[in-house]
């Protein structure tokens, strides 16, 4: 009713003033939705300024508020574009460029933010602010040496900004210089003693030094600075455990709970420390919390077998550790669990096999990897049960939630990777029906495999496991003389059968033996790209390396920074590129490759790419579907809801679903 009030108010004032009041009357908008905006009210601050743009289309500032509280909304398509009119406008807007430039970094077009950026400073390299906004920038893109620059300058205009050492002392902390690092951590707390960050930034890293003492010091003072902060309590609770007191870690780890009460990496930690205090029940409810958060992680199914092992839940236990081995079957210490288990109840046979398994694993890791990042597949001393960092994350929000592979249309999730594969004919015509796309390069090729499964698909396989096993057992023996024989075809076929029982590091090597045989097929690259990224996928859930970099109060905005979680698939991308360069034209390469730069977080560079997939085939449905979510999820909603509806018109059900999710 406030609303309706001050819209009618506004417009009786504009329309009862004479003519010749005009300007005063665009000046009168113009502040009131500058009030507004000094209000947070930015819907209404929108609204009074539509109504200045509609007498004057040239009011470059209106543009550049609305643009604004466009942001502060999370309209950022819708940001970027009143910026845009701002400048064209007025090409010397200083200030508009550095908006539209923190807004594409929002949405992760870091190059154009630069150039914004660049923009700004040649303008007016006097002004401190956009300096401060670039190196915030050149930091999440992790350019961490010209982000140091741009610290540098802002400091020489600004020398009371906190953040601005805080920082650049995060920069300074991935460049591996510890003592710089701690000393703008210092410099900052010293700058302002009342601003947390400080003291969680430097308690952090007196945690990683094992400097016990001097963490809990700080992040007593960062929770005597704002006693409403997770991070602060978390990173508390880890030097509580630490120093074994386990009773004074479960009260700061409660604590987060109750200011964060879907944090699974808290509910993991909590159940960890339980388990060690003997409180068996409460921490098996916690695994179970993090189970329904974050049910594809196969720590969780691992860790609750060990919990239920200890409580004399056998079988459950047996169950979650080949829930463990589903989700990923190279999991070495999973087999060495349940190998243990069978010989408790007497399965002499079945705890043999799943020794000899783990056993071959863990050779098959130790000979064919070098990079340090799989070594924690071959350590069987590792029992994955140490707490967590906060900036490690078991499961994500915003994007996370639909950038997971998963073949349920029905659920918010990217639709998956294209690959060759094998599949029993079962009457499922969906990808026929809505991708209609036809490649004679790729017809050709399917003729050279004989076998009658032979397909290109993005469905899990509808072949039955034991099946698997002998399909796979079947090519390893074709495959005997292959090499020698430069048979590429057989050792494709094993590739795929590997992939299939999610032997990845296998599958892998045999991708790469069999592009090295017939390296122009961009085929093998498709498939290599596919299975790296599946492989991808699960590291992330064991390992926890993804984190995310805080960046707390830009002074140059009330702009706020956005986190999100990001994969490496840089081999797989690298694949996917390959393929593309040898077949331009092949739409399920461009396919894929938006898919992992989604999972990257490159979200405009994965608009892109499903645009060049459409263009090469226009009624690729699943193209569609998921452009659609990357636009939703960058908050152009109607764009996004008009691609799904594309979608469902092409044949994926599971868009009416999401469209009944987002409509107005």
């Amino acid at each position: 009713m406030r609303l309706l009030k001050s819209f009618i108010t506004l417009i009786v004032l504009f329309t009862a003033v004479h003519c010749s009041y005009a300007q005063y009357n665009k000046e009168y908008f113009y502040w009131t939705g500058r009030r507004f905006m000094m209000d947070d009210n930015f819907r209404e601050a929108i609204q009074t300024l539509n109504i200045l743009l509609r007498f004057d289309e040239d009011a470059y500032e209106g543009y550049f508020l609305r643009g604004i509280a466009k942001y502060n909304l999370d309209d950022l398509i819708g940001a970027e574009a009143d910026f845009s009119i701002a400048i064209s406008k007025n090409p010397v807007f200083t200030t508009a460029f550095t908006y539209r430039a923190i807004t594409r970094s929002r949405l992760g077009n870091y190059d154009d933010a630069l150039k914004d950026f660049k923009e700004a400073i040649e303008l007016r390299p006097d002004l401190p602010n956009p300096y401060y906004s670039r190196a915030v920038t050149r930091l999440l893109n992790q350019q961490f040496k010209e982000a140091i620059s741009d610290f540098d300058n802002f400091l020489k205009f600004e020398k009371k900004v906190a953040d601005a050492y805080i920082n650049r002392g995060v920069c300074y902390l991935y460049l591996k210089d510890t003592l710089k690092a701690y000393e703008d951590f210092d410099r900052g707390i010293r700058t302002n003693r009342e601003n947390p960050n400080g003291y969680n930034r430097r308690g952090t890293l007196f945690l990683t030094q094992r400097r016990l003492e001097e963490a809990e010091k700080d992040f007593d003072k960062a929770i005597k600075c704002d006693s409403t902060i997770p991070l602060s309590y978390f990173n508390r609770a880890l030097v509580y455990n630490d120093t074994n007191r386990p009773m004074q870690s479960l009260k700061d780890l409660n604590r987060v709970i109750q200011l964060d009460s879907t944090s699974s990496i808290t509910y993991f930690n909590r159940a960890i420390i339980k388990t060690q205090i003997g409180d068996y029940n409460n921490a098996l409810e916690d695994y179970n919390k993090v189970s329904r958060y974050s049910p594809n992680n196969v720590l969780v199914y691992y860790n609750r077998a060990l919990l239920l092992t200890q409580l004399g839940e056998i079988k459950r236990a047996i169950k979650d550790y080949s829930k463990a081995i589903e989700l990923y079957p190279d999991f070495a210490n999973a087999y060495l669990g349940r190998s243990y288990l069978r010989s408790v109840l007497k399965d002499y046979q079945g705890a043999k096999k799943d020794k000899a398994t783990a056993e071959k694993k863990i050779a098959e890791y130790r000979s064919r990897l070098n990079d340090s990042i799989y070594s924690i597949f071959a350590d069987t001393a590792q029992k994955f049960n140490k707490l967590l960092s906060f900036e490690s994350r078991i499961a994500g929000k915003s994007f996370e939630r639909i950038a997971t592979h998963n073949d349920d249309d029905s659920n918010l999730s990217l639709l998956p990777l294209y690959r060759f594969s094998f599949m029993r004919h079962d009457g499922n015509r969906e990808e026929e029906a809505t991708t209609r796309f036809f490649s004679q390069r790729a017809e050709d090729f399917k003729k050279k495999i004989t076998d009658s499964m032979f397909c290109i698909t993005r469905r899990t396989t509808n072949i039955s496991p034991d099946t698997l096993v002998l399909l796979n057992k079947a090519y390893r023996k074709k495959c005997i003389n292959a090499r020698e024989d430069k048979d590429w075809i057989s050792i494709f076929c094993l590739a795929i059968s590997e992939t299939l029982v999610r032997q990845y590091t296998s599958a892998v090597t045999t991708f790469s033996q069999a592009i090295e045989m017939n390296p122009a097929n961009p085929f093998l690259y498709l498939n290599r790209a596919a299975t790296r990224a599946e492989m991808i996928d699960f590291i992330s859930s064991i390992d926890n390396a993804y984190q995310r970099i805080s960046i707390e109060n830009d002074p140059a905005s009330k702009l706020k920074s956005s986190h999100t979680r990001t994969y490496n698939y840089d081999e797989a991308i690298d694949d996917l590129n390959k393929a593309i360069k040898l077949y331009p034209q092949f739409a399920y390469a461009f396919y894929n490759r938006a898919n992992l730069k989604a999972l990257s977080g490159q979200l405009p560079e994965a608009f892109e790419d499903y645009t060049k997939a459409i263009e090469l085939n226009a009624h690729f449905a699943e193209a569609y579907y998921n452009r659609g979510l990357i636009q939703i999820f960058m908050k152009d909603t109607k764009k996004g809801c008009l691609d799904i509806s594309k979608a469902g018109e092409l044949g994926i059900d599971g868009a009416y679903q999401v469209l009944k999710t987002y409509r107005d």
